[in-house]
């Protein structure tokens, strides 16, 4: 929604090429300029991204975090239960205690982050960044313009 309460069109954040699918790298950008915006010991969920972003999904946000996620804090984008994908919860463990990050225990060794506590809703100067970032998504991409 924008900021007048009204739904945003979603827009196309990759471009099909025969059967094949290539991100967009304003998109890619995007979504780690936002991951890149999250403080330390906070987290955003995939969606939570796609949303602020008013483009592509959670599914969109994954998939670039599984490409291009080591050059940012991966760890603070997380799936809406608060947990990460397999493999990744053991690796993010160490940055979450550093961080000082709200967890939840599931069970005798694994644990979600307590979305509650460690969720980050930006400020008004981190929402007109990502505006920025937004509107890069708008503009034709390179080769496409009219």
């Amino acid at each position: 929604m924008d900021s007048t309460g009204s739904a945003r069109p979603v827009e196309e954040p990759c471009v099909r090429t025969s059967r094949v699918k290539v991100m967009r790298p304003e998109f890619v950008d995007a979504v780690l300029g936002i991951a890149a915006m999250v403080p330390t010991g906070q987290v955003l969920t995939y969606g939570d991204v796609a949303e602020l972003l008013g483009a592509g999904g959670p599914r969109q946000v994954g998939r670039v975090m599984s490409l291009y996620g080591s050059e940012v804090a991966w760890w603070r984008i997380v799936r809406a239960d608060g947990t990460l994908p397999d493999g990744l919860a053991e690796r993010a463990l160490p940055h979450y205690e550093e961080e000082r990050t709200p967890l939840s225990a599931l069970g005798l060794s694994s644990y979600r982050v307590a979305m509650r506590r460690a969720r980050w809703f930006p400020s008004d100067s981190d929402l007109a960044r990502i505006e920025v970032l937004s509107r890069k998504l708008s503009e034709p991409a390179a080769g496409m313009e009219q």
